[in-house]
This record gives structure tokens, C-alpha cells and sequence, in this order.
């Protein structure tokens, strides 16, 4: 087994990029080389600016390499939650942003010819472990077909989960068509080499230690350069305490660490019975776990890791409950296993803006940014040219800095462990 990811081991090579060294100047610095911080330079550059990207490690080093590739139009945030706290056009524009999201990765892809991505829109199924879960997301279904008028969801019946997942464990689920899965590196390296034709300058191994306002602009310093911006964009995520230039966004973030497993090659047979459509699958737990097909080799990953590092507990939980989900698996060998930071907020959506004048962002995934980073990317670079872009409610409004954020890991530590205990006694 390697503590290294499968897509890792399956990328195409990433293109080589320098560390920031001297003086330089640009119209956009965008600080974070992922799929937010690539998809703002690409759409800096259509609009005829010159963006420059700084990447404290490797391009997609971050959640955009570590990710599950799991493509969905979802919010972590529930549509009737939305309109009940915020109205009904509210939630209705977001269900549409969902889509939209799925749309703009699709578009650049496309446009791109970034096929090494392998985007496949086969489906997602929400499986629901107990009945009461099966509710809720009849719930949803019954919110999608009244207040939108279409069937962009439906549900599907425990027989029907049965024969698209290969498994018995779950009550019926959510069945979603336009969803998919990704290879988030390819993705990201796609991206980069893309910029790199257009001589955008992307540069890795410079942490930004520093941001500061000058005349014509802010000055970011890294350990071996410097580089003037008129505009700043931080698009860092989970990762935004590399450093203390992006501690204002840590401070309204909390990192969550989520796990993943890729067993070994598998038979033929096998693979005919686990998820013969293609579609991904997660639960309806608390403490999600989720699967997909990658070629012949089934990825399982799922929340509940914790600390700053790999938890050899958590690579061990999953295993357990890969051969639960898929008995024919328990004995499966784990090839690869790895893990990464997803960014929760506490309102559960994302949200892009601006932190002052000249200075803006898109952070706040919830597990839910392949296809949002791009569209966010694109939209928060759309603001730093003075537009107008459609946010939605992930507008900048009450993104505050949490209260007591110093004590936010062992704070996690007790929500997960309710959690985990409300999952385990089904409810």
C-alpha cells in the first residue's frame, strides 16, 4: 500500500514550473494554484488581463489534487432550507447555480480539449441508510419537482439502489443524471499547461508571507521574490494557513480532513457487479462516505479523519466500511490511500467576494467544490474586472470570522463524535 493517491499515480506528468524569483509586476496576482486560482487566470487572460498565480507547494497540491473527483450540482446546504431561510427565489437561483457550476467545467474542458480529465456525466446516487434518510430525500425530489417544475432528481427504489450500486445496504436514494466523477490532477495540470501556452506566469514553491498595500497596487513578497499587483485574488481554501497573508480567510473557515481508499485492480466479474452504470454513490450518514469507479479500481472515501496529518485510524474505518457497503470487497487489498482538507463553513455554502478594495476571494466548498470551483473562479475573477457576477447566496454577505476559531479542533472533534454516534444508532 502507498500513502500516495491514485491520481497521483495516474496523472498525466504536471508541467515544470519555477519558484518565484526576483522582482516582477502583474495586473492580477491570484495566490493559490488550484482549481479556483486556475480557472480566475484563464478567464483574466480571455478578458486581455495578465494574471500572475503563486502556489505555496505544486499546482493542485491542495484539495484540487486530493479530492475524490466526485462532479455534482448539490449544496451541502439543503433547497427547501435555502428557501425557508432566504425566500424562494433565493433557492431557486441556486438550484440553477448548481447547474451552471457543472456546465462551466463541462465548457472548459470541452473548450480546452482537456480529455486527459476524464469527465463522465453517468450519474449520482444518494443512497439512503435508514428509512428516515430515504424521507428526507423524497423531501428534495418532491421541493425539485413543485418548485422547479422538472425531475432533475428522482427517487429510486431499494431494488433499483441495489441493482446500480451492487450493494443491499441502503432504503432506496436520490437519483441525480447530470452528475459525475473526474480526474481532479489531470484537471488541474490540464489547466496549468493550458496557461502556461498562453505564458501566463505560474510559479510553485512560493508561499506568499506577505501582503502588503503600496502605490500602484499591493506588494506580495514569497522567500525568493516579490511581485506588484493592482488586484489580489485568494483562492486558497482549506489550505488558507500556509501562511499568515491568508489568515483572514482561515479565520472564517474550519478544515475538516476527509480520507480516501483505492483498492486493487479488480476482476472482471466484480467490477460487472458494482456500479455497472457508472454512476458515484454517497450515503445519507452524517459522516459521509461515498464511492466510485476509477478504471478497474473502486475509490472509497468518507469524513471523520482528524488532526493535521494521515490518520492510520480513519484509512482503517474506511476499509471497514468498504466491506460492509461491498462484502465481496472485505478482503479486497487497499492499493492507495490519501487524504486532504475540505473547507466547511458555517452556513454550509460557499462564498466568493471581495475582502476590500482590490482585494477578493472564493473559498468555502463543503466538499462539494469540483465543479464549483471552476464556475467560482471565473466569477470571482469576473468581480476583480468590475462586473457583476451571479453569486447568488454565496455572495460575500456574513462570511465573518468564526467566534472562538482557535478552538475550533476539538470543537470539530465533539460535533464529529455526535455525529458518528447519531449515524451509528441510525437516526
Amino acid at each position: 500500500m502507498t500513502p500516495d493517491s491514485l491520481w497521483n499515480a495516474t496523472a498525466l506528468p504536471a508541467p515544470t514550473l519555477p519558484a518565484l524569483q526576483g522582482d516582477h509586476r502583474c495586473d492580477v496576482a491570484i495566490v493559490g494554484g488550484g482549481f479556483t486560482g486556475l480557472a480566475a487566470a484563464y478567464h483574466l487572460v480571455q478578458a486581455g488581463q495578465e494574471p500572475v498565480v503563486l502556489e505555496a507547494n505544486s499546482l493542485g497540491w491542495g484539495a484540487s489534487g486530493r479530492n475524490g473527483g466526485v462532479v455534482s450540482p448539490k449544496f451541502r446546504f439543503s433547497f427547501a432550507g435555502m428557501m425557508a431561510r432566504h425566500g424562494r427565489e433565493a433557492a431557486l437561483q441556486m438550484y440553477r447555480l448548481g447547474y451552471v457550476a457543472i456546465d462551466a467545467l463541462a465548457e472548459n474542458i470541452e473548450r480546452l480539449g482537456l480529455h486527459e480529465a476524464e469527465l463522465k456525466l453517468c450519474g449520482h446516487i444518494a443512497a439512503a441508510h435508514t428509512e428516515r434518510a430515504l424521507a428526507g430525500l423524497r423531501s428534495t425530489a418532491e421541493w425539485i419537482s413543485r418548485e422547479t417544475g422538472g425531475a432533475s432528481s428522482v427517487i429510486i427504489s431499494r431494488e433499483q439502489v441495489r441493482e446500480l450500486t451492487g450493494s443491499d445496504l441502503y432504503h432506496g436514494g436520490l437519483l441525480t443524471p447530470k452528475a459525475g466523477g473526474i480526474h481532479p490532477l489531470n484537471y488541474a495540470r490540464g489547466l496549468a499547461r493550458t496557461l502556461v501556452e498562453r505564458q501566463v506566469g505560474l510559479f510553485e514553491h512560493s508561499p506568499v508571507a506577505s501582503v502588503q498595500r503600496e502605490q500602484g497596487g499591493f506588494r506580495l513578497r514569497t522567500p525568493t521574490g516579490s511581485l506588484l499587483a493592482r488586484q489580489v485574488i485568494y483562492a486558497t481554501n482549506g489550505y488558507s494557513n500556509q501562511t499568515a497573508a491568508t489568515a483572514t480567510l482561515h479565520r472564517r473557515l474550519i478544515p475538516f480532513r476527509s480520507a480516501i481508499i483505492a483498492t486493487e485492480p479488480l476482476a472482471p466479474d466484480v467490477l460487472a457487479r458494482i456500479l455497472p452504470g457508472g454512476q458515484v454513490c454517497g450515503d445519507t450518514k452524517r459522516m459521509l462516505r461515498w464511492f466510485r469507479l476509477v478504471g478497474n479500481r473502486l475509490i472509497f472515501g468518507g469524513r471523520g479523519a482528524f488532526g493535521s496529518t494521515d490518520s492510520e485510524a480513519a484509512f482503517r474505518d474506511l476499509q471497514r466500511s468498504l466491506g460492509t457497503v461491498f462484502p465481496l470487497l472485505a478482503e479486497a487489498r487497499i492499493d492507495y490511500r490519501w487524504s486532504g482538507l475540505v473547507a466547511m463553513t458555517l452556513d454550509y455554502l460557499p462564498h466568493a467576494g471581495q475582502l476590500d478594495d482590490g482585494q477578493f476571494y472564493a473559498v468555502g466548498y463543503n466538499g462539494g467544490g469540483v465543479a464549483l470551483s471552476t464556475y467560482l473562479g471565473q466569477q470571482v475573477a469576473a468581480l476583480s474586472l468590475g462586473e457583476t457576477p451571479e453569486l447568488g447566496l454565496m455572495v460575500s454577505q456574513g462570511f465573518n470570522p468564526i467566534p472562538l476559531h482557535a478552538f475550533r479542533a476539538p470543537g470539530v472533534r465533539l460535533a464529529a463524535g455526535w455525529q458518528q454516534f447519531l449515524d451509528a444508532v441510525g437516526r
